[in-house]
């Protein structure tokens, strides 16, 4: 299909210069009174044109990559493709563009399309998706199943927008995928009623992750550990036992090697990488201390794979092959430990928060070793237009300046809206900053004037 895709886009430009080439000798023709003579060589223009005309008409039909909106931007990176925006803010922090207090508990971040935003909330026990407009007004909200009440209560994950629809996973278990106009849900399962799932310590965690017609996630247990389902039914398509472990509160990622989907997330004490189209297992890679927190998704450049986390083996270099098929260890740095803040990559270096130094630290993606810390609390880290945004455990926005001589902090605001903890990942959308915190959601403009 690609190669198909391709040809037929040559075609296409053909047919387009042909067309142009024609319109020009034509406009040129009326302004100068002047008959040009232009004869194509060999008459190809006349010979393809039906060819060419069946071309284009095929080549409008393909389907057009559908948009998607999801946990830390387009492809998970933590890194938002903005720019002209603010260097510094005033004392007070940027203006604020509007507040709301109807999103339900909850530590997920919302997600934003060109005219909504969705947000996972929890209210009586019961999980809501709510869709609001970009001021901040609610246009609908559906039940998409219960949510986790025994140890910080509320919602876990964010939505995932592909399209026209829109994906969510629950700290119980619920799956479910609603039509993103109206909120009709599609359909819905439990991963631990229908896949035999095992829930842990906090519950689900994870933000479902689409692939082409596929949508994974990870009930963990013995036997349908991690599961690709059909993303318009909800039909499982593979399902893959790993290592058997309990799910550990990852969200998954796609790395392209040549014609392999590499799925990489983490169970337990296990770092897996899957086939995203077969569900074959790969390669594992064990964990060396205890402990199941891995929230973070891991960094790829070219051959080199980097995950950070609290537990297990903290910061690891791993050389990826070519074909994605094997990753060998090349260095393990156990003084970046980073729970679920995240990482961004800039340039040859990875920031994020140290989890028990409370350090901002910056890591070389070459050597593994850390160039540079600045003192901070712990907190989830993002990055627009070559500066990051550190939102801390204490309720502290920091604006960073990266520059050789090392990391500075220009502006600093602090959250007073909302109630619990402060774990939410911000956004960051078309010049807005989007902050939740507990039922609080807040939208600041962080845009430069015109």
């Amino acid at each position: 299909m690609g190669k198909i895709r391709t040809q037929l886009t040559l075609l296409k430009d053909h047919l387009e210069t042909e067309m142009f080439l024609s319109l020009f000798i034509c406009n040129f023709s009326l302004k100068t009174d002047t008959c040009l003579d232009i004869k194509p060589n060999n008459h190809s223009t006349m010979k393809h044109f039906p060819v060419l005309l069946i071309a284009l008409f095929l080549l409008s039909c393909a389907p057009k990559p559908e948009s998607v909106s999801q946990w830390r931007g387009p492809n998970r990176s933590g890194v938002y493709n903005e720019t002209g925006l603010l260097t510094e803010w005033p004392a007070e922090g940027p203006k604020l563009l509007w507040a709301i207090d109807s999103t339900g508990n909850g530590f997920g971040s919302p997600v934003l399309t060109d005219d909504q935003i969705f947000i996972n909330g929890e209210k009586d026990s019961t999980g809501y998706l709510y869709a609001y407009n970009l001021k901040g007004r609610i246009m609908w909200k559906s039940v998409y199943g219960k949510e986790w009440m025994k140890n910080f209560p509320g919602s876990r994950s964010t939505p995932t927008v592909v399209g026209d629809l829109v994906y969510v996973s629950s700290g119980m278990g619920d799956i479910a995928c609603f039509d993103k106009n109206n909120g009709t849900k599609k359909w819905s399962l439990n991963m631990v009623k229908d896949l035999k799932g095992i829930d842990n310590m906090f519950g689900y965690a994870e933000s479902l992750l689409v692939n082409g017609d596929l949508v994974y996630c990870q009930p963990g247990g013995l036997l349908n550990n991690v599961v690709a389902l059909n993303r318009f039914t909800g039909k499982m398509v593979w399902t893959q036992k790993a290592v058997g472990q309990l799910e550990a509160y990852n969200s998954p990622v796609i790395v392209k090697r040549g014609k392999l989907d590499l799925l990489m997330t983490f169970s337990e004490d296990c770092f897996l990488g899957l086939d995203g189209q077969t569900g074959k297992l790969l390669w594992t890679q064990p964990q060396d201390t205890a402990g199941n927190l891995h929230g973070n998704i891991p960094v790829v450049d070219g051959n080199d794979l980097i995950y950070t986390e609290g537990d297990g083996n903290h910061t690891v270099k791993n050389k990826l092959s070519e074909d994605g098929s094997s990753i060998t260890e090349v260095m393990h740095n156990p003084w970046f430990d980073n729970i679920m803040g995240g990482v961004v990559k800039i340039g040859d270096k990875i920031y994020g928060t140290a989890h028990r130094q409370m350090y901002l630290k910056c890591l070389d993606m070459k050597s593994g070793l850390v160039t540079d810390s600045l003192k901070m609390f712990r907190g989830s880290t993002i990055a627009a237009d070559g500066m990051l945004y550190v939102f801390t455990e204490k309720g502290d926005v920091n604006l960073v300046k990266l520059s050789p001589t090392g990391m500075q902090v220009v502006s600093t605001f602090k959250i007073t809206k909302g109630t619990k903890e402060f774990f939410t990942h911000p956004v960051i959308h078309d010049g807005v900053l989007y902050v939740r915190h507990g039922q609080a959601l807040m939208a600041y403009s962080i845009r430069k004037s015109a």
